[in-house]
């Protein structure tokens, strides 16, 4: 019997959950299939976590019960509990870039939705619009297991999945000029003195539209050309320098952080996921100031 952590049997069991999910029977609605894709989907997510590490995928627990299971150190009859679609796409989003733990969410929320509550439909994206942002989470899991998309759905549907990824990247150059383009003429219809009441009401030139991350800095907005704020949560590297001022040293500390949301209160322009932002030309990282405390800590040496 296969272990509940072991990333192969949680791959094998997302590539029968997809193959359902893709299977042409008629009698199978858009309603049934998106639910066994949505199910396949935190199965990639556990099984390319677990592949790294079990312990990834364990809920921690007073005792340790899961984390020693995950070890291999508790074996028999003991139950494993792993943790929820909501912690397992906020590690894939910052253990596999670029997954999105904003839209693999929405999957998980409109299946909770058709599952437990009162709508009979799973989701209000159509179907031919649904697919596409389903795949463009699930290719990126894939690859952190090291497979190929043949491997999960075989040959002759890998042509189809992507089709469905040409499609979502179609859709985000047109979201992406869409934003774009209504900064341009929001700014335009402010400075001639034309911007309607109702838009002005919501929206005025200076007005703050950041998420308020952890980390900004200034960068050039892609609509306008005026500043805007770049901002990020995850930092991917601390340069760290010492600089010598008379009898004592100054530590400067550079942090590399990742970009998650951009907005400019010139134009009103607001990108807030990854692809929108690689689609504008913004780079993926920036550079923030950072502090003593964002020294990485390495512990104490010694065996005193």
């Amino acid at each position: 019997m296969n272990a509940p952590y072991d990333h192969e049997a949680l791959w094998l069991k997302a590539k029968l959950f997809l193959n359902r999910a893709m299977d042409n029977d008629e009698a199978r609605s858009f309603d049934e299939q998106a639910m066994w894709a949505s199910l396949a989907l935190e199965l990639l997510a556990k099984a390319a976590l677990a592949r790294a590490s079990p312990l990834l995928i364990a809920v921690p627990t007073e005792d340790g019960m899961n984390v020693l299971i995950a070890l291999g150190l508790i074996g028999g009859t003991a139950r494993f509990e792993s943790v929820p679609a909501k912690t397992l796409y906020s590690r894939c989003e910052k253990a596999f870039k670029p997954f999105s733990k904003a839209e693999a969410g929405k999957i998980s929320q409109a299946r909770n939705e058709y599952l437990h509550g009162v709508s009979a439909g799973f989701t209000l994206i159509p179907e031919a619009a649904w697919w596409p942002r389903y795949w463009a989470q699930a290719v990126i899991v894939v690859a952190a297991c090291d497979k190929e998309i043949e491997d999960l759905v075989g040959d002759s549907r890998a042509t189809l999945v992507r089709d469905h990824l040409d499609q979502n990247k179609k859709n985000v150059e047109h979201r992406t000029e869409m934003l774009l383009e209504r900064a341009r003429q929001r700014r335009a219809q402010y400075d001639a003195g034309t911007l309607p009441a109702r838009v002005a009401g919501e929206w005025q030139p200076g007005q703050l539209l950041t998420a308020g991350l952890s980390h900004s800095q200034e960068e050039p907005c892609p609509a306008c050309g005026r500043q805007g704020v770049i901002e990020g949560e995850d930092v991917s590297d601390v340069d760290t320098q010492y600089e010598r001022i008379d009898e004592d040293y100054e530590v400067i500390v550079t942090l590399t952080v990742d970009s998650e949301f951009f907005s400019c209160p010139h134009c009103g322009l607001v990108l807030d996921n990854y692809q929108l932002l690689e689609q504008a030309g913004i780079q993926p990282t920036f550079e923030a100031e950072g502090d003593d405390s964002d020294i990485p800590y390495e512990g104490d040496y010694g065996n005193d």
